[in-house]
C-alpha cells in the first residue's frame, strides 16, 4: 500500500513540476522518507536523481512549444548547480545531523505551500521591478538556491520562477519551462555530491522516476490549455496534506 502510495504521489510529483514548475521536488524527499522509510540522506540524494531526470524529460515538451529561455538558464544555472554541490557536500559531512535536515525540509515545505498559495491567482509582471542587477541577483539567487537544493533535496522552483519572472524578464510559461532546465542541471551535480557518501536504491529510483516522468508530461501538455498559476493553490494544499501526514506518522512513533 505505502508503495501504491509513493508512486501516486510521485504521479503528482510530475504534474506539478511540468504544470507549473515547482512544488512536486519539495514532495519527493518526504514520499521517500516518511511513506517508503528510506534513511533521510539517502532518500534526499535520491531525490535529486529524480527530479533531476523528470525535470530534464519535462524540458522537451516545452522546448517544444517555445516555453524554454535558454539566455536567462544560461545566466541562472552555473551558480546554481555549484550552490547545490557545495550544499550536497555540507550535507554529506559527518556533523550534519539527519534530523537537522529532516527540520530543513519541513520548514521549507511550510515555506513552499504559503508561497505557492499567497502567489494564487496573481500576475507576476516584469515591470514591477527594477532589472538594472539582474545580472548579479539572478546568479547570487541561483547560488543561493543551489545550496538549499543540496541540503534538503528541493528543486526550488517556487524561489525560481519569481526570479526568472521579475528579474529575468521571462513570461510565466516560458519561466516554468525554464525552471524545469535549471532543476535539471542543479540536480545533477547535487546527486554528484552525495555520490559515493551514501547508499542508494536503483530499483525505487527507476520506478518512481517513471511514475513521475509520465506525470510531467502530462503536466506539460496541459500548460498549452491552462494557466499554470491557477493550479498553484491546489499542490500548495497537496504539500499541506503531506506536511501534516509526516507530523502524524512522527507523533504515532514517539507514542509506541
Amino acid at each position: 500500500m505505502d508503495l501504491i502510495w509513493g508512486n501516486f504521489l510521485a504521479i503528482c510529483i510530475g504534474i506539478s513540476l511540468g504544470l507549473i514548475g515547482s512544488g512536486g521536488s519539495v514532495l519527493a524527499v518526504a514520499i521517500l522518507i516518511y511513506i517508503l522509510d528510506v534513511p533521510p540522506k539517502s532518500a534526499i540524494a535520491m531525490s535529486l536523481l529524480i527530479v533531476g531526470v523528470v525535470s530534464l524529460i519535462g524540458v522537451i515538451p516545452h522546448w517544444q512549444q517555445g516555453n524554454i529561455n535558454f539566455q536567462t538558464a544560461v545566466l541562472f544555472s552555473p551558480t546554481a548547480m555549484l550552490g547545490t554541490y557545495l550544499g550536497a557536500r555540507i550535507a554529506s559531512l559527518p556533523i550534519i545531523s539527519s534530523q537537522l535536515q529532516l527540520f530543513a525540509l519541513k520548514s521549507v515545505m511550510i515555506a513552499a505551500a504559503i508561497f505557492m498559495m499567497r502567489n494564487h491567482g496573481q500576475e507576476l509582471d516584469p515591470s514591477d521591478r527594477h532589472n538594472n542587477y539582474r545580472w548579479l541577483i539572478i546568479p547570487t539567487e541561483g547560488l543561493g538556491v543551489g545550496i538549499l537544493t543540496g541540503f534538503v533535496g528541493i528543486g526550488g522552483g517556487f524561489l525560481i520562477i519569481p526570479t526568472l519572472v521579475l528579474l529575468g524578464q521571462t513570461p510565466i510559461k516560458q519561466a516554468v519551462g525554464t525552471s524545469l532546465l535549471i532543476i535539471a542541471f542543479k540536480s545533477v551535480t547535487g546527486f554528484a555530491g552525495y555520490f559515493g557518501n551514501v547508499s542508494v536504491d536503483l530499483n525505487l529510483i527507476i520506478l518512481l522516476t517513471v511514475a513521475a516522468s509520465a506525470g510531467t508530461i502530462t503536466g506539460a501538455y496541459i500548460t498549452k490549455f491552462t494557466q499554470p498559476k491557477h493550479l498553484e493553490i491546489g499542490f500548495g494544499f497537496l504539500i499541506i496534506a503531506v506536511a501534516m501526514y509526516i507530523v502524524t506518522k512522527e507523533f504515532i512513533l514517539k507514542m509506541i
